[in-house]
């Protein structure tokens, strides 16, 4: 029992690290963020840390691609980076979750030989479950 309750957090750790990116631009979707708010909010919707030597060098990725734009406010303590998504940035937040609901709908449809038990779950549920729901049109992620 133990030993699955590792490999589905093992497996849970790497969806959300595969689709960190996409993560991110819809956090950043929502509201600008810095680093760390980003960091926080990952860690209370996923339960997963990543740390700032993975989540600061995908941010520094997204800005050079122009899918966010980082800028320093100096209203805080101490000067902190905010992330706000860009029209780009949209536009590849819009692309991924069409894509990501695509590659759902073709894992559902197809028959899963090598499901035991009666604890089967379609894609579609296990990413709802991680705080993503499809939907017809679009996927978007359920934040609070």
């Amino acid at each position: 029992m133990l030993r699955a309750i590792n490999s589905q957090k093992e497996a849970s750790t790497k969806l959300t690290k595969g689709l960190l990116d996409l993560i991110i631009l819809q956090f950043l979707n929502v509201q600008p963020m810095h680093g760390y708010q980003i960091i926080t909010k990952i860690r209370k919707n996923f339960g997963v840390y990543f740390g700032p030597s993975t989540v600061y060098p995908l941010l520094n990725t997204l800005e050079k691609k122009g899918f966010v734009k980082g800028e320093w406010n100096m209203n805080f303590e101490r000067p902190r980076k905010i992330y706000s998504l860009t029209s780009n940035g949209q536009n590849m937040l819009n692309f991924t979750e069409e894509s990501l609901t695509q590659i759902c709908r073709k894992m559902g449809t197809q028959t899963n030989t090598e499901v035991v038990g009666s604890s089967a779950q379609s894609a579609e549920d296990v990413i709802a479950n991680k705080g993503i729901s499809a939907r017809t049109s679009h996927l978007s992620m359920q934040i609070h």
